[in-house]
């Protein structure tokens, strides 16, 4: 017979899965754990404790004093469960990274190099963070331990943080003991490896899809609970100010909170070439754009400042002119330049990306079939169109026909496309056909796997332009639900100077006007506003996995839907009093 509600048993089971699997994560640090509990939970501890001292000792209302404490017991367990959330991220970065792994693993066994050489140089790819330190162990158990290559990648795969290296060690090693072939079984692992690159990033997408449900039911919860600590002071006599900050500072909270959420669920994929030393004329305007778009912030919050301090740099009559929710959004306008600026060769790089897997096809397929250098072959390949691609493609004909350094050609053709996938395969490719591999083998793998991706991102694209949309519309209605609040407070005031209350019975004790700073609250009001469209930007960069840069665009047009929305409730309250 079942039982309804929660089972005792299985809340006490999964808590102790819960605490045996953070002290298992302690075993996995690179740090002793006795220093561990030295260096980091003994200060935890003991800041927790001067907050318990602190919040019966600081003369504040208990309000205010709550948080004290709560501050210190959130550092303890930060503290106590940090080594888990390391294990967690590498396990998040080796899913992210894995068939990319796993195709540069393919292509260097598919050369004529040892097996183990091919362990060592994925060790030296840094890039692929705790795939390439686990590369580094296995190496290490060979070299040092005298291990086969077999029973080091065994011993690994019992220990690694994610389930599908782990299973992938597992078969490597079986595969390495019954005598095959490392690029045989490399080549027919692949068609797995992409099976669960797929199921990671969409499972990743769909932990998206739950966010945006969980984050709009909070933030109308928040938005409420704003509008209350607004009004009902005014019922109620307590003191409007610290009910605002603190609904302000748990409104701030919660979305931190799901900041981290969605930056931590959703899957890593970069799109921007990754190289801080190449240096492109495009990459000069990028920084001048962005230089010119932060002094002209500068210069007009200056002028701001000044004329809202009523110090006249601006036309006599012209502060009174401009409402006040536009002193936040006119100063940060500029930063639209540079957001647009890169937003558009954000959109050029997903073109180049989609015509580069048909492009590294074609001139595998054409190096194969004439037995011919790269340098012959592009002559033929670069008169066809790969549109966005066709010049960075000229470029490279150009340097390789002059004898250029090959590696630093194909480095230059990815620096000019701008493009992570393309810097990455092309790598590949170069390698593998320097090392003797078989250019149409090559060139299918690469671009079967690009394909795979772009088709995952452009999945991601369609949840990213919903997710952009929830927060844009959630900021519209959350900005109209404060000043609406405000203006009911506004109303309120100015009508209880003209009630005529009995001589024993004052307007004080029926409501509470004067205990009320409007503008004050209005300053509040457009300051969250700010940090609204700040923290929301920062989600959208984070869902759409592109350049930071992005994020200016829209906390440029966010902050200015803010304003808009808020000044506009306010004439529309105004027109409303006015026709009544």
């Amino acid at each position: 017979m079942s039982t309804s509600g929660t089972n005792p048993g299985a809340v006490r089971g999964n808590l102790l899965l819960g605490a045996r699997a953070i002290a298992d994560s302690y075993d996995e640090m690179e740090m002793p754990m006795e220093r561990y509990l030295l260096l980091v939970i003994a200060p935890a501890a003991s800041f927790f404790i001067f907050t318990l001292v602190a919040t019966l000792q600081v003369p504040l209302p208990l309000v205010l004093r709550l948080p004290i404490p709560a501050l210190g017991f959130l550092g303890v367990v930060a503290a106590v469960i940090y080594p888990k959330l390391s294990q967690n991220r590498a396990k998040a970065a080796i899913g992210d990274r894995l068939h990319l792994f796993v195709t540069h693993m393919t292509i260097l066994a598919t050369t004529n190099i040892d097996r183990v050489v091919v362990f060592r140089k994925l060790a030296n790819e840094d890039e692929y963070g705790p795939l390439a330190d686990e590369m580094r162990r296995i190496v290490e158990l060979v070299d040092t331990w005298n291990q086969s290559l077999d029973d080091a990648c065994r011993m690994r795969a019992r220990q690694v943080p994610n389930d599908s290296l782990g299973d992938f060690l597992e078969r490597l090693a079986y595969t390495l003991n019954a005598g095959q072939e490392l690029g045989d079984f490399l080549l027919a692992e692949q068609d797995m490896i992409i099976r669960n690159y797929v199921t990671h990033y969409r499972s990743s997408l769909d932990n998206l899809e739950v966010l945006k449900d969980l984050y709009l039911s909070m933030i109308l919860s928040m938005t409420f609970a704003l509008v209350f600590a607004v009004v009902l002071p005014i019922l109620t006599g307590s003191n409007p100010m610290v009910m605002v900050a603190a609904v302000i500072i748990m409104f701030l909270m919660v979305q931190i909170g799901f900041l981290y959420a969605v930056r931590v669920m959703t899957p890593n994929d970069p799109v921007w070439y990754q190289d801080s030393d190449k240096r492109l004329p495009y990459d000069l305007r990028v920084t001048v754009t962005i230089v010119v778009a932060v002094v002209l912030v500068v210069v007009i919050g200056l002028v701001a400042i000044l004329s809202a301090l009523r110090i006249p740099p601006l036309p006599p009559g012209l502060h009174e002119s401009i409402p006040l929710p536009f002193y936040i959004a006119i100063p940060i306008t500029p930063l639209l330049l540079p957001g647009i600026v890169i937003r558009q060769e954000e959109q050029r790089i997903r073109g180049r990306d989609e015509e580069f897997a048909s492009f590294i096809r074609a001139l595998g397929a054409s190096e194969s079939v004439k037995q011919s250098t790269t340098s012959n072959v592009l002559s033929t390949l670069r008169t066809r169109n790969f549109g966005a691609l066709s010049d960075a493609i000229d470029n490279l004909y150009k340097r390789l026909n002059i004898r250029i350094d090959t590696l630093w050609a194909w480095d230059y053709f990815a620096a000019e496309s701008h493009s992570y996938l393309i810097q990455k395969f092309s790598e590949m490719y170069v390698v593998g056909r320097e090392m003797g591999g078989e250019p149409k083998v090559l060139g299918e793998l690469i671009s079967k796997n690009m394909s795979e991706v772009l088709q995952l991102r452009e999945q991601r694209a369609q949840s990213t332009v919903t997710f952009v949309g929830l927060l844009y519309g959630i900021t519209a209605a959350a900005t109209f639900a404060f000043f609406i609040g405000l203006e009911v407070v506004n109303v309120l005031t100015a009508m209880s100077a003209g009630i005529q209350t009995p001589d024993n019975m004052a307007v004080g004790s029926i409501i509470y006007p004067d205990i009320y700073n409007v503008v004050l609250i209005e300053y509040f009001l457009l300051m969250l506003v700010l940090l609204n469209a700040l923290i929301s930007s920062l989600m959208i960069r984070a869902a759409d996995g592109g350049n930071s840069a992005n994020a200016y665009m829209h906390f440029v047009l966010l902050t200015w839907i803010g304003a808009t929305v808020g000044w506009f409730t306010r004439v529309m309250i105004g027109v409303f009093l006015t026709v009544g």
